[in-house]
């Protein structure tokens, strides 16, 4: 064998990989050590707690203080658009009405404290997915905004995130879809949508909860490239709540139409019981191994709302004798069917003012436990000061 020159050997040892070098002889005495590359420093901005993802969390529905069947004014004092004049949804969803993003000024990142010094929401009504990750990674931009993961990168450039909570899979599952369907087939096909609908959402889950926990990976990579560690934050992953209670809890009966025409709840039975104790816990079920795939934390919200859905026998509709109120109230908003209608059918079937306290409260519960997986739930006859957390099943 062919003994090779200093300058060949020299060349070689340049082409072997990295972990080999760092563990050369340098002498009798020591080893050879390479400096790892300089890593950016953590901003030294304010501190943000930032929400991402869907509806859910963007503030969908904050416009409303429970519900009422009066179509005038004020809404019996649930409409927080009215100015006395007119309606105007800028009050609550700022510049984003116009998008349609719905960012409510009582959404769930801005009711939270004591978790950071300033909350920035970057969800957006509407959104899937890969409207979270990356442009360089497939992301899209969707209602003139760019990925949200891109905006989170441009934030964590400049202020230290603490927190950041996503809501995400909804719309990949075809939630709206689901309440169209459900809806519709009490209203005009006089048949139950459960069956169907149950094979769409199965057929739909794989590709959904890969896109949760790609959105998820997004968002840590986002996080990497402008210098944190795993340790200098926390994602917590959320789930979805029942707007609908079971048939058993619902305060009008089946037949007669005043589900749909006085209640704002147009569904079957045995539609309603499918989603409350089928679809919904399948769902909370599914996100919660995604967040153990993925090491980030979860709420299980699937329970948020027990009691004070939408038609919930322990809740009324809002008078000019009996005004809204957080004990009483709805904490969803119906769905707006008929001919005369309130707001903006994207509205329907999401936490309404009183929810997005109770969500920001959860929020701040979740902060001051960290590592572990829990559920949030509301305790009945009280507002949002009455929400509590239990460890997650």
């Amino acid at each position: 064998m062919l003994e090779r020159s200093p300058q060949v050997k020299r060349a070689h040892l340049l082409r072997r990989p990295l972990a080999a070098l760092l563990t050369l002889p340098l002498c009798a005495g020591g080893l050879l050590t390479l400096a790892a590359p300089a890593q950016a420093a953590v901003p030294t901005g304010p501190t943000v707690s930032v929400t991402l993802g869907d509806s859910y969390i963007s503030g969908e529905a904050g416009r409303w203080m429970g519900n009422s069947d009066d179509t005038g004014t004020d809404r019996d004092g649930t409409d927080r658009a009215w100015n006395g004049s007119g309606y105007d949804p800028t009050t609550v969803y700022g510049s984003t009405y116009a998008s349609g993003c719905d960012r409510s000024d009582v959404a769930e990142v801005a009711s939270a404290t004591g978790i950071a010094q300033a909350g920035v929401n970057l969800a957006c009504s509407g959104a899937t997915t890969a409207d979270v990750f990356r442009a360089a990674d497939g992301g899209q931009t969707f209602k003139g905004e760019a990925p949200q993961a891109d905006q989170l990168a441009q934030l964590a450039a400049k202020d230290d995130v603490k927190l950041i909570t996503l809501s995400i899979g909804g719309n990949d599952l075809g939630f709206s879809d689901v309440i169209t369907s459900c809806a519709e087939d009490y209203l005009i096909w006089d048949s139950y949508c459960n069956s169907t609908q149950q094979q769409t959402i199965d057929a739909k889950m794989p590709a959904a909860m890969a896109g949760v926990g790609k959105a998820i990976d997004e968002v840590r990579a986002a996080m990497t490239a402008d210098g944190y560690t795993d340790s200098d934050y926390r994602i917590v992953l959320q789930s979805y709540p029942s707007p609908i209670p079971r048939s058993s809890e619902n305060r009008y009966p089946e037949s007669g139409w005043t589900r749909a025409d006085t209640g704002g709840c147009p569904f079957w039975n045995v539609d309603s019981d499918w989603a409350r104790d089928t679809l919904v816990p399948e769902v909370s079920d599914q996100l919660a191994k995604v967040a153990a795939a993925k090491g980030v934390q979860f709420l299980d919200l699937r329970d948020l709302l027990q009691g004070r859905e939408v038609c919930s026998t322990a809740t009324q509709l809002a008078t000019p004798s009996s005004p809204p109120s957080a004990t009483t109230s709805e904490w969803a908003r119906f769905v707006d069917v008929g001919t005369t209608t309130q707001g903006t059918t994207q509205e329907s079937m999401h936490p309404d003012y009183y929810a997005q306290l109770a969500l920001g409260h959860c929020l701040s519960l979740l902060w001051a436990q960290s590592g572990a997986d829990y559920a949030c739930r509301n305790t009945a006859g009280q507002d949002a000061s009455g929400m509590y957390l239990t460890p997650a099943s």
